[in-house]
């Protein structure tokens, strides 16, 4: 997947602003796919180029003008194609796992700390996947379509942050027990 594909399949809800996409990373597309607003505008700028999408410029009073984005024939057919081909399982880059590798050059306390704001990190996405939850899809039963997908990609989350917290335990409680050994 590319930046290119997480942005048209934004476009693909409605026409918005590149400063109304970075938002929309900021608070859903971005749990599983980052990216700065800088990068995004640039991108914006390609899929422009390229036919992709469709700007309206809408005047605005005391205020710089504002873009508005929206995806075209060729945007939607490249994201069509891109959806039917089979994907790849991305590899993981965690900061944490590289840090656990080569840990044993610093003090076991050092790695142990990690672990446990690690924890923290991944409860509190986990809080923030189970209040979007409660407040977006309170009955998912009577969703289909466009909402019964973003509770998958929702439900994804939960289960990845639930196996995190798993994980994390299991590592603290190793390396506790390995501390009071030694």
């Amino acid at each position: 997947m590319s930046l290119s594909h997480a942005i048209l399949a934004t476009l693909s809800n409605g026409c918005c602003s590149g400063y109304d996409i970075s938002k929309q990373f900021a608070g859903s597309v971005g749990f599983f796919w980052y990216a700065t607003q800088q990068q995004i505008y640039r991108e914006l700028a390609k899929l422009e180029d390229q036919g992709c999408l469709s700007a309206e410029v809408i005047r605005q009073e005391n205020r710089p003008d504002k873009r508005m984005l929206s995806i075209t024939v060729v945007g939607t057919a490249y994201l069509q194609e891109w959806i039917s081909q089979p994907g790849k399982v991305s590899p993981m880059k965690d900061d944490l796992l590289v840090k656990l590798f080569a840990g044993q050059l610093v003090d076991r306390q050092i790695i142990l700390n990690e672990l446990k704001h690690h924890r923290t990190q991944h409860q509190a996405t986990l809080n923030t996947y189970r209040e979007i939850e409660s407040q977006v899809f309170a009955d998912p039963a009577q969703y289909n379509g466009v909402g019964e997908l973003r509770y998958l990609t929702l439900l994804n989350g939960i289960g990845l942050e639930n196996a995190w917290l798993v994980w994390c335990e299991q590592a603290i409680c190793l390396m506790e027990k390995d501390e009071i050994a030694s």
